[in-house]
């Protein structure tokens, strides 16, 4: 029996499913301060292909809330054991990680794996029988060749501290691999961003965009990401011309490059990696090449072939050198995949039979290639495929699609900022309605102002009220860049949504209150703001901190000073009348 601090591992480790071919050794290899780390090695007596392994442990169900994964948005409560299929990680989806947290926001039981290529199957779920949360991890859930050794650790940290710490702790132990190095983040690729996409969809022309940059620039918006629709002339929202990727609608591409560039923004362009339309002269070449062509959308390229990698990759070369692009969105990478028609035996053709490795093999080589072009290159990447292997090749990661979606956005934010170490995280496009009130229009950028924002509203449309909320807004969080994408950052009350968001450093901090909670301050910061993020006009705050005066300044949506006094902050609860989605500015007296 190992103790993890104030929570007890059951009977160790247990493993099931191995046959007598196998061997498999689980030995405890670290354990300090509640976190322990097993190395699980499995040797076949004769190579063969294994059939799924697992790994279960139990744990009392003491002081357990709810239990988070990287990708269970407002889904965090507790399972049974009879109920939900288990999550599936690897390496273009989510990642081996689950925390179990408490009624207190604290960390009562982080699990996480060292394999983040291959697919693997998680849960923790309760039994009612005896309130314990059954643990485990599945090997082999997806594999077709021949094995002579495997190698794998299993990190559980139940140590008492934020759940969050618990969450970024797996992320730094996860760079300590080599073959989970994260990628270099350009500074570009945390700053705001322009996007296409709500605002256009494929509904592109090289004059409306120019116009747009020129406002979007001047609001404060470094770069721009033209999405789907540029490649096409066909607008049905669908992929069957990809596959070329000839620029047949913005076909005076690297003019339009040149005129984005000369207004002072960087420009990326969106491709669907996987997808090969049947519309393309690709689909002919690479006949019999495609995981599958019984997509919704468009047969899929089978990246185990080296030859299909090389079309993929010099694709993306030629597109950086002949219109001086800056950046990527390379899109539906979690389709890269088993499919019940894939072939699953290694044809003289392929040089990897596994496709979770060949799509390590194209992803890496991409990001290779590109940066010895232009180091400074950006890769956005959006969720699912936001776990740790995917750092190696993309810089930014967004929140996954949810348009006019506030309270999505926020959580989706947190969720992937929790595990992203450096690597920029960015909101799903913001967009609103034109005839919003400025208010709730508002409610769309300041719930997404502890990433970094994207925008995708057309400008020269919108009202003037709205520019001057998106420009107030804008400002501030360029010039509170530093801090917010290198502060400390702590989501409150997971359950909730994440109803309050801070973010730390040296001597100032930021939060967000997106709910009718009570703020608690117990650090003596020098400068404190809070953001209003909700349409209620009172922001209390329990100040469990020493006493103290500060210089306070409200301002409203639109940036306009609607007050300016003298407070004294003492102990205990104070509230502050604020306008909706308004800023409180706490400077402390000299």
């Amino acid at each position: 029996m190992i103790k993890h601090n104030h929570i007890t591992l059951e009977k160790d480790i247990q493993v099931s499913g191995s046959s007598d071919n196998f061997i498999t050794k689980v030995n405890s290899i670290f354990n300090e301060g509640g976190i322990s780390i097993f190395d699980i090695n499995i040797t076949a007596i004769q190579a063969e292909i294994p059939k799924p392994i697992t790994l279960t442990w139990k744990i009392p169900a003491h002081n357990i809330k709810g239990v988070w994964k990287p990708t269970t948005d407002f889904s965090k409560r507790i399972q049974a054991d009879w109920e939900m299929d288990h999550m599936e990680s690897r390496i273009s989806i989510d990642a081996p990680i689950i925390s179990l947290f408490g009624h207190d926001d604290s960390n009562r039981h982080t699990f996480s794996c060292s394999n983040a290529i291959d697919k693997l199957e998680l849960n923790a779920r309760i039994r009612e029988e005896d309130d314990f949360f059954y643990c485990h991890v599945t090997l082999f859930a997806e594999h077709y060749t021949n094995l002579e050794t495997y190698n794998i650790q299993l990190r559980i940290d139940s140590e008492e501290k934020h759940f969050s710490e618990a969450i970024s702790g797996v992320s730094k132990w996860w760079e300590t691999f080599d073959n989970l190095k994260p990628a270099p983040v350009p500074e570009i690729a945390n700053a705001p961003l322009y996007s296409t996409w709500y605002n256009f969809h494929q509904n592109l022309d090289s004059e409306t965009l120019y116009e747009e940059c020129k406002i979007a620039y001047n609001l404060g918006y470094k770069s721009i990401i033209i999405d789907d629709g540029w490649q096409t002339n066909d607008d049905n929202r669908g992929y069957d011309y990809t596959g070329d990727w000839n620029p047949d609608r913005l076909s005076k591409t690297k003019e339009f490059v040149d005129n984005i560039h000369a207004i002072g923004m960087k420009v990326g362009f969106w491709y669907s990696v996987p997808f090969c339309g049947k519309h393309s002269k690709a689909y002919k070449k690479f006949k019999g090449k495609f995981l599958t062509e019984n997509h919704r959308w468009a047969p899929v390229f089978d990246p185990r072939y080296p030859e299909v990698r090389e079309y993929l990759i010099n694709i993306y070369k030629s597109a950086l050198i002949d219109w001086n692009l800056d950046g990527f969105k390379l899109d539906f990478i979690d389709d890269f995949k088993l499919y019940p028609e894939t072939v699953t035996e290694q044809t003289d053709e392929m040089d990897y039979v596994s496709i979770n490795d060949a799509v390590d093999r194209l992803l890496t080589d991409v990001m290779q290639t590109l940066r010895n072009i232009k180091p400074d290159i950006f890769i956005e990447f959006r969720q699912k495929y936001t776990g740790p292997a995917m750092r190696k090749y993309g810089n930014m990661f967004r929140a996954f699609d949810c348009p006019g979606d506030s309270a999505m956005n926020r959580i989706r934010i947190a969720d992937i900022k929790m595990l992203a170490g450096n690597t920029a995280v960015h909101s799903d496009m913001i967009t609103w309605h034109n005839n919003e009130s400025l208010e709730v229009a508002a409610l769309q950028l300041v719930n997404t102002l502890f990433g970094v924002p994207q925008i995708s509203v057309i400008l020269k449309e919108i009202p003037d009220n709205h520019l001057k909320m998106i420009k107030f807004y804008t400002d501030y969080w360029n010039t509170n860049q530093n801090l917010i994408v290198t502060g400390h950052f702590v989501p409150f009350k997971p359950l909730a949504n994440y109803p309050i968001n801070q973010v730390s450093k040296g001597n100032k901090t930021i939060i967000g209150v997106f709910d009718d909670n009570v703020i608690e301050i117990n650090n003596d910061f020098d400068n404190i703001d809070i953001i209003n993020g909700k349409l209620t006009n009172s922001v209390i705050i329990k100040n469990t901190a020493k006493s103290k005066e500060y210089t306070m300044h409200i301002y409203n949506c639109t940036g306009n000073v609607i007050s300016e006094e003298i407070i004294e902050f003492r102990q205990g609860l104070i509230e502050i009348t604020t306008p909706a989605c308004g800023l409180i500015k706490l400077t402390k007296q000299n």
